[in-house]
C-alpha cells in the first residue's frame, strides 16, 4: 500500500485492527486483599499501583461523560525503579451505582492501535454500561501513551510484496526502517512486548481498585487479552476475544494466515459476483469474475488508475486486504476501478467501500516523547516495533524470505506475496522475553465471523483449542472483521456477549448465530 500504514499489523477493520504460566521477568506482585483489592504489602511496583489518577475531560471533540488520565509505568517490568513511561486512560463510569459491577477494559487491536475512544464508540447495549465503568487505553508506545517514532517516511511506511526485481531494495528497505527504529528508540525497543502491556493492564487495574478486570479485545486485542489470563489468571474475570488469532502463530504465520484467508474470501466474493453479472458486469461465472479482476490488476501495474484522486498500480488495489471483507462492498469496488480504468477518469469510491490506501502518512516527530498527540508514523512504528520484539521466531535470513515469499505468491496470489514478504524484523534487536505460550483453562468468550478473511475461522478456532476453558461463538455467513457491537453487526451474537458480560454464564457447549440478512 503506497503512502498509508502496513496493512500487515492487523487492526480492527470494523473500526472505527515459550514462556510457561509464570512469567521468567517477575509479574507484577499485585496481590488482592481488602476491599480495594490492593494489597497493603510492600512491593516493587507499589509506587505505581499507589497513585492517584486526576481525571480530566479528553479533548474537545470527546464527549463529556468520558474522562482521561495518565499514569505512570515502568519501562522494564524486572527494574521497576528504572525508567518510567506514561499511559492515558480513558473511563466512561458506568449509568448504576447499584449495579455496578467493576471495569471493562477494551481493546481495537494493531498492535498499537489507540483505545482512548473505544468506551464511546462501541454501540455498548444499556445493560453492558450499567454495570461496568467502560475503561479505554492507548497501549505502551501508541497513541498518547509515550508514542514512539522511528522518523519514518510515508513511503517507509509502505508494503512491499515480493518481485525478483525489487528483492534487493526491499530487503535494504527493511533494514532501514529497522536502523531508523534503533536509532530513535532503540532503548525502549526491547519492552515494547504483549507481556509488557498485559502487565500495565494490571497496574491500571490496581489503580482503579480492582481485584479482577473484565475485557473486550479486537483482532490483536485477542492476543493480548489470552497473554494476562496466562499471566494473571487469577484477576481475570470476564474476557471476550472477538475475531481471534492464533496464538501459536503470531507473527510471521498471522500473516500467512491473512493471505490464506484472502484467497478463500476472494473465492467467495467471485462466486457471489458471478450471480450478480447483471448488477456489477465483471462475468457470469466465478472463473469470468477472477480473469476480470487478474486483467485489471495487470492493466493497473501497466498504467496506474486513477481512482479518489490516487494514481493506483495493481501493488496497490491488491495491498487492501480489506476488499473481500464483505462480498457487496468488494463487488462495488472492483466494478468502479473497472470502470474508472475503461473511462481513464476518476470514478467516486461507492458508499460503504472502504479507501484503497487508508491514511496518508508524513514523516513525524522523532524519538519518543509524552507529547498529547502521536506523530504521524506512530502506528507503522509501534505496530513493528511490537511484532518483532514479541517473539524470536523471525528468521535473520533474507533468503529464507525470498522462498517463502515465492511459495505463498503461487498459494495465494491474491496476497501471498505481501504476507511472506520481507519485513523489518529480520533486522530487529531482540526483545527482553521469550513468546508467550497460551495454555491454561480461564473462561472466555471467542466471537468469530465465518467469513473474516483478516483473522480466519481457523486461527479462532486455534485461539479456542488454547484456551481450554473458553466457548466459541461462531456467526455462520458472517462477514467482516469484527463481530460484537460494531455497526452493522449481528444481534444474535450481540446478545450472547451481553449475557456472558452480564452474568458471567458461558454457553454449555460452542454455540452458533447465522448471519442476520444477506449481503444484497
Amino acid at each position: 500500500m503506497r503512502n498509508g500504514t502496513t496493512r500487515r499489523a492487523f487492526l480492527l477493520a470494523a473500526g472505527l485492527t515459550a514462556a510457561c504460566l509464570s512469567s521468567p521477568i517477575p509479574a507484577p506482585a499485585l496481590a488482592a486483599s481488602g476491599s480495594s483489592g490492593v494489597s497493603t504489602a510492600a512491593t516493587p511496583l507499589r509506587e505505581y499501583t499507589q497513585q492517584k489518577l486526576h481525571w480530566k475531560p479528553c479533548d474537545a471533540k470527546s464527549p463529556r461523560a468520558l474522562r482521561c488520565a495518565t499514569l505512570k509505568v515502568p519501562l522494564d517490568y524486572s527494574d521497576p525503579g528504572g525508567r518510567k513511561i506514561s499511559l492515558s486512560i480513558s473511563r466512561l463510569k458506568a449509568t448504576s451505582t447499584t449495579e455496578r459491577r467493576g471495569v471493562l477494559l477494551l481493546n481495537p487491536g494493531g498492535p498499537g492501535a489507540p483505545g482512548l475512544q473505544l468506551p464511546t464508540e462501541l454501540q455498548f447495549p444499556a445493560e453492558v454500561k450499567r454495570q461496568y465503568d467502560l475503561i479505554g487505553f492507548d497501549p505502551r508506545g501508541a497513541g498518547q501513551s509515550s508514542p514512539v517514532s522511528c522518523g519514518l517516511t510515508a513511503e517507509e511506511q509502505a508494503d512491499h510484496p515480493y518481485k525478483a526485481e525489487t528483492f534487493t531494495k526491499d530487503v535494504e528497505w527493511a533494514r532501514t526502517v529497522a536502523e531508523k527504529c534503533r536509532a530513535k528508540a532503540g532503548d525502549l525497543l526491547p519492552y515494547l512486548i504483549t507481556r509488557n502491556s498485559a502487565r500495565d493492564m494490571d497496574v491500571i487495574r490496581a489503580v482503579l481498585g480492582e481485584k479482577k478486570i473484565s475485557y473486550l479485545g479486537y483482532s490483536y486485542g485477542t492476543y493480548l487479552g489470552a497473554v494476562y489470563m496466562q499471566l494473571f489468571p487469577g484477576r481475570a474475570d470476564r474476557f471476550v476475544l472477538d475475531s481471534a488469532t492464533d496464538p501459536t502463530r503470531i507473527y510471521r504465520g498471522t500473516f500467512q494466515d491473512m493471505a490464506k484467508g484472502a484467497e478463500q474470501a476472494f473465492t467467495r466474493w467471485a462466486g457471489w459476483t458471478a450471480r450478480r453479472d447483471r448488477t456489477y458486469g465483471l462475468g457470469d461465472t466465478p472463473a469470468e469474475v477472477r480473469a476480470t479482476y487478474w486483467k485489471l490488476i495487470a492493466r493497473a501495474d501497466r498504467e496506474p488508475i486513477t481512482f479518489d484522486g490516487q494514481a493506483l498500480t495493481g501493488d496497490d488495489i491488491r495491498a487492501d486486504n480489506s476488499t473481500f471483507f464483505h462480498v457487496k462492498a468488494g463487488a462495488e469496488r472492483i466494478a468502479a476501478l473497472k470502470k474508472a480504468a475503461e473511462n481513464g477518469t476518476p470514478a467516486p469510491t461507492p458508499s460503504g467501500t472502504a479507501s484503497t490506501t487508508g491514511t496518508t502518512s508524513t514523516t513525524g516527530t522523532t524519538g519518543t516523547t509524552d507529547q498529547a498527540e502521536a506523530p504521524d508514523d506512530n502506528y507503522a512504528s509501534i505496530a513493528w516495533s511490537v511484532m518483532c520484539a514479541d517473539t524470536r521466531t523471525w528468521s535473520h535470513d533474507p533468503e529464507r524470505y525470498r522462498r517463502e515469499a515465492i511459495r505463498d505468491k503461487a498459494r495465494y496470489p491474491l496476497y501471498g506475496d505481501f504476507a511472506s514478504a520481507i519485513t523489518p524484523c529480520a533486522f530487529w534487536p531482540r526483545g527482553s522475553e521469550p513468546q508467550t505460550t497460551i495454555d491454561n483453562s480461564v473462561g472466555a468468550l471467542i466471537t468469530q465471523n465465518e467469513w473474516d478473511p483478516q483473522t480466519p475461522l481457523f486461527a479462532g478456532r486455534a485461539m479456542h483449542h488454547a484456551l481450554r476453558g473458553s466457548r466459541m461463538l461462531t456467526v455462520t455467513g458472517g462477514e467482516g472483521h469484527g463481530v460484537l457491537y460494531v455497526p452493522g453487526g449481528n444481534s444474535c451474537a450481540d446478545k450472547a456477549g451481553t449475557l456472558y458480560l452480564t452474568t458471567g454464564r458461558l454457553p454449555a457447549e460452542d454455540v452458533t448465530c447465522r448471519a442476520t440478512a444477506d449481503p444484497a
